[in-house]
């Protein structure tokens, strides 16, 4: 029975830890600067390596596992099998 209780109790925590944004923010928020990088949608990865950001910056490549914590100061960038910037965004 407690065996139960623990396994029920790690699942809450679980779901609790995956929620994608705290309650109260606004979906989209721009506190990376993602809204101002949007003219890298649709250019060739390249270019990325000559770029410099201020924060933080993931860069996900096709099949690559990210984590689903939810930081509103990083900068997300995909990149799809063309090597082309596919989205931009905060998270």
């Amino acid at each position: 029975m407690g065996a139960r209780l623990a396994g029920a109790g790690l699942a809450l925590l679980a779901l609790a830890a995956c929620q994608p944004a705290p309650p109260g923010t606004p979906a989209g928020s721009a506190s990376c600067g993602a809204e101002s990088l949007q003219t890298l949608v649709g250019q060739s990865a390249g270019v990325l390596e000559t770029m410099r950001f201020a924060g933080p910056v993931r860069i996900i490549r096709p099949g690559m596992a990210v984590t689903m914590d939810y930081r509103p100061d990083r900068l997300n960038i995909e990149i799809d099998a063309a090597n082309t910037i596919a989205r931009v965004w905060c998270s």
